[in-house]
């Protein structure tokens, strides 16, 4: 994958004078970034008004939020258990569990009001700090108020709990009850990429936006398949109506572009189409391809399909996914 540069801008908010005497480990048992199973979806909120902005200056965050999230890359990899970790050594504060597991809408806010976090908990790690851990997975809290834990601990495991549209670990760090972002810790905001100073313990890359998944069906998927890790068919028959590739990713922006490329087991091109993206969307996803109707370009073997995320002209992000047509 190709990274972007970090922009030459920079501003300033006000954030807790901050002692170097604390660090934290990565708080979920899952590799992270391009071709990973987890990736970081959202960052702190840096900016102090209305608008939004991570602490690279760039928009994976959304307005007011002060947390990071972990995600994982379907609702399907909820049953995999992968382990929330602590993050320091401390004392278990408060803990919750019983929430269900189920994506956020207007029909079950009223049940998750109060309890946005979900089935979670919070770890005093003293001198006047704390980690909120959020959306775990119902019943795997493996903690109770009281316990004494060290980094690296498993809390639970990462689920769909409270407000939330996808399956992540939501991870808040407070000092004397203030928000501080993991990555920029000082609150001077420099814009920078790799900043020099974080409370991280291990280098975390940052991913200005990148592919999810992918995955090949015989007609448009819905959106609910895709989100769930269901709409991708690595078997289809000859007789399909269609050949669809889909591609779902996170953190675009207007005028980036999604490309969707399918080739036979030849490398032969079959179906390609480049789609502008026209604005910011945290997730998102687009799907494209032509209809069989018998024709010869359409055999059995194998096709594969590849997904690439273009911005200011360079892949940032690029995948690719096979399918298996059978006679």
């Amino acid at each position: 994958m190709r990274r972007s540069v970090a922009l030459a801008l920079s501003f300033s908010c006000a954030g807790p004078t901050l002692a170097q005497d604390f660090s934290l480990d990565i708080p979920i048992d899952c590799a992270l970034g391009e071709d990973q199973p987890c990736y970081i979806q959202n960052y702190v909120d840096a900016d102090p008004g209305p608008e939004t902005a991570d602490f690279t200056c760039q928009a994976l965050s959304y307005d007011g939020h002060k947390g990071t999230d972990f995600a994982l890359r379907s609702q399907a990899e909820i049953a995999n258990n992968v382990p929330v970790l602590a993050a320091a050594p401390g004392r278990v504060k408060g803990t919750r569990d019983g929430v269900p597991d189920t994506l956020y809408t207007n029909e079950t806010a009223a049940a998750v009001a109060g309890k946005e976090c979900g089935n979670g908990l919070v770890i005093d790690h003293g001198n006047g700090w704390e980690t909120q851990y959020c959306h775990l997975k119902q019943g795997s809290l493996q903690v109770r108020s009281g316990d004494q834990v060290v980094a690296g601990d498993v809390l639970g495991a990462v689920g769909l709990s409270g407000k939330t549209q996808f399956p992540h670990l939501h991870i808040s760090v407070r000092k004397d009850g203030a928000p501080v972002d993991p990555f920029n810790p000082t609150g001077a905001q420099t814009c920078q990429i790799a900043p020099n100073n974080t409370l991280w313990s291990s280098p975390l890359s940052y991913q200005a936006g990148g592919i999810i998944n992918a995955g090949f069906s015989n007609d448009l998927p819905t959106y609910d398949a895709v989100k769930s890790g269901t709409a991708h068919s690595p078997v289809l028959p000859s007789d399909s109506p269609a050949l669809v590739l889909w591609g779902f990713a996170f953190g675009s922006r207007s005028g980036d572009v999604l490309s969707l490329e399918i080739q036979d087991d030849n490398n032969r091109t079959v179906f390609e189409q480049s789609i502008d993206l026209t604005k910011t969307q945290a997730q998102f996803f687009r799907a494209s391809g032509r209809k069989t109707n018998g024709a010869a370009w359409f055999r059995p073997g194998t096709y594969t399909g590849i997904v690439e995320m273009i911005r200011d002209g360079a892949v940032i992000s690029d995948t690719t996914t096979t399918l298996t047509v059978t006679e």
